[in-house]
């Protein structure tokens, strides 16, 4: 069991100085060698645990994807209707984008990187689908169950709320101020239900579906 854990750790630190490598340089700049210097272990060792460094990349591409899926997933299940799903779902990926910054940065430059920039055959795009497939599931659930509209496209609708969730992630890389928060969380999830066009009073003088966060003071 004790040897397990030290393997495990040993592992988590390559990758540790391995994502700072990357981060600091780019994939085609980085060395083995730079990587095992700051890890401080040796080239075996590393080889041990990675087949090459294109290995290492994928490693650290598929712990981005896999892990934000993995929060996914949890917080969907805590929330009752729809809404409180997308809520939960926005703010679980919020905060690991501010706890894995430069993890999210290294996601997203793969994403778009041009030929050289990532190992050729980094498996990225198929990760990326199966998240946002995982919102489209929770669209098609909503409406399923009548909560959302069904004059748009189930990839409209999920399109619409992950490629926002996403958009302020990206965009917390560039502006640090940019907040990502439950607040926020809560104020995209309504837009995306509501919208933003002004709204006549009701006639019987019925609340909003969805309460008002200006008051709030829920924070993660």
């Amino acid at each position: 069991m004790a040897k397990t854990a030290n393997h495990s750790l040993t592992r988590a630190h390559i990758l540790r100085a391995a994502l700072r490598s990357f981060a600091r340089c780019g994939y085609a700049a980085t060395s083995v060698r730079q990587i095992v210097d700051d890890a401080r272990v040796s080239k075996p060792a590393l080889y041990y645990y990675f087949a090459d460094k294109a290995q290492l990349f994928q490693a650290l591409v598929d712990q981005a994807h896999d892990e934000r899926y993995r929060l996914m997933q949890a917080a969907a299940e805590r929330g009752r209707t729809v809404a409180e799903k997308l809520e939960k779902v926005v703010a679980a990926v919020f905060g690991f984008s501010l706890r894995n910054r430069e993890l999210m940065r290294l996601a997203f430059a793969t994403a778009f990187a041009a030929s050289g920039e990532s190992p050729s055959g980094v498996k990225c795009a198929e990760k990326g689908r199966r998240n946002y497939e995982f919102v489209r599931s929770l669209i098609a659930q909503g409406q399923a169950s009548g909560e959302l509209d069904d004059r748009f496209s189930v990839d409209d609708l999920a399109m619409g709320i992950y490629g926002q969730l996403n958009s302020y992630v990206m965009v917390r890389l560039l502006v640090p101020d940019c907040p990502l928060d439950r607040r926020t969380a809560r104020q995209i999830v309504r837009l995306f239900l509501e919208g933003a066009a002004r709204r006549q009073p009701e006639a019987n003088g019925a609340a909003r579906a969805f309460p008002s966060t200006r008051n709030s003071s829920s924070h993660t």
